[in-house]
Formats: C-alpha cells, structure tokens, sequence
C-alpha cells in the first residue's frame, strides 16, 4: 500500500513517462514552495516508493534517476 505521498510522485511520473522530471517540480507539487529543504524528503519517499515497485531496488527498471535532474518513469 502506498502512502499519500507515494502516490502522488507515482502518479507525477506516471502523467511523464518517458521524460525527466526535475526534482524541483516533483517537490513543489508534493511539499510546496520551500523545495530546497523537502530533498531528502524526496529521496526518502523515492527510496520507499522504489521498494514497492521493483523486483530489485538495486537495479531499478520502472524509475530511473537522473543524478543531478531527477527522475523518468520508463514506459514498458
């Protein structure tokens, strides 16, 4: 089961398969505003999101991470 703000980064991503979701919208649409301070909120959330939905967290094949932007959800 996904939490409130699980959900919304799944549902962010997936209305953007395919391209690159910079970190600054994904934590201004789930936290508001102050996005600066909700970036370890964000890696947190996608650490967890990422443990429902992969088979292996390590090797990650629906959210990939562009280190520095952000994040794609990849169409399959």
């Amino acid at each position: 089961m996904l939490t409130p703000i699980e959900f919304k980064l799944l549902n962010l991503l997936a209305k953007n398969v395919g391209k690159v979701v910079t970190h600054s919208y994904l934590t201004t649409e789930i936290w508001g505003n102050n996005w600066s301070s909700s970036m370890a909120s964000l890696r947190v959330s996608m650490g967890n999101l990422r443990k429902k939905i992969e088979k292996d967290t390590t090797n990650p094949v629906y959210i990939q991470t562009h280190v520095g932007i952000g994040y794609r959800m990849n169409q399959l």
